[in-house]
């Protein structure tokens, strides 16, 4: 039996993560999304009832929200600690998705506030979930901390194939990077394998109701994209992904070169 712990469960890869994972009856599941009450029903209709997960409220912007999350989960888990930390959530600004750098100038206000609630979510929360969550880390017998981030924040491959857009979200995820390589730094001597995977391009529905300018901003990533991976052909299922991310992270080891490592869910650096 595994016990794991993942934000961002209430769509998405996250909700993928926990439908794999709670099919065996012997693993729990703890979700932490922001709103409990939604989640809770998404599950009862979709997963049925299932004894071994267990929904919380937890908010990356909120630290009291997560302190009580962390709170919550040890008495659910107790002794057994948290086999598999994952930090799933996080903010995927639209307003930078399919635009160049230089265009999100001219809405100077409007880049304050999403570049501040990108680093919120996507760097600082993800600190206080780890920091509040890794005693129980350490009474666990995986001990893994995984990071969700992105191949957006590979200087390689915006540098080799000019990939302009998601220049603040790319900055977050590279930033939450360097975080994962600090919390591996200070927690490796316990047995701790912490590392940063991108998932890959995955449809989890932020393709739809695009303007024709947002559209030609992704024809034009999707192109180099393919410049990059000829084989590429599109998002995959989220199914598939969860299949894929799950297999790495538990082949994963601190021996086996992953310690503080970013990487695709290849297990390398290529990203699609």
């Amino acid at each position: 039996m595994s016990v794991y712990v993942i934000t961002g469960v209430s769509s998405g890869i996250g909700f993928g993560f926990l439908k794999s994972i709670s099919e065996d009856p012997q693993n729990l599941v703890v979700g932490l999304v922001r709103n409990k009450p939604a989640t809770e029903q998404k599950v009862a209709t979709e997963l049925g009832k299932r004894s071994n997960v267990h929904i919380i409220h937890g908010d990356l912007t909120n630290y009291a929200t997560l302190k009580q999350a962390a709170a919550d989960t040890t008495k659910i888990v107790g002794e057994r600690g948290i086999d598999y930390l994952v930090g799933n959530a996080g903010f995927p600004a639209q307003f930078d998705a399919y635009s160049p750098i230089g265009e999100l100038g001219e809405e100077p206000e409007e880049l304050d506030d999403v570049a501040d609630k990108l680093f919120k979510t996507n760097v600082t929360g993800n600190i206080h979930f780890f920091n509040l969550f890794m005693p129980l880390v350490l009474k666990g017998k995986t001990k893994k901390v995984i990071a969700i981030t992105s191949g957006h924040a590979d200087l390689d491959f915006i540098n080799n194939f000019d990939i302009e857009n998601s220049a603040l979200y790319s900055a977050s995820k590279a930033a939450l990077n360097i975080i994962v390589a600090k919390f591996s730094a200070q927690y490796k001597k316990d047995g701790v394998l912490v590392f940063s995977m991108s998932p890959g391009v995955v449809e989890v529905g932020h393709f739809g109701d695009l303007t024709p300018k947002q559209t030609e901003g992704l024809m034009k990533f999707v192109g180099r994209a393919q410049a990059y991976a000829p084989h590429f052909k599109g998002p995959v299922p989220v199914e598939r992904a969860v299949q894929t991310i799950r297999s790495l992270w538990e082949r994963a080891s601190i021996e086996t070169g992953y310690a503080g490592a970013f990487v695709s869910h290849f297990g390398n650096r290529q990203w699609v």
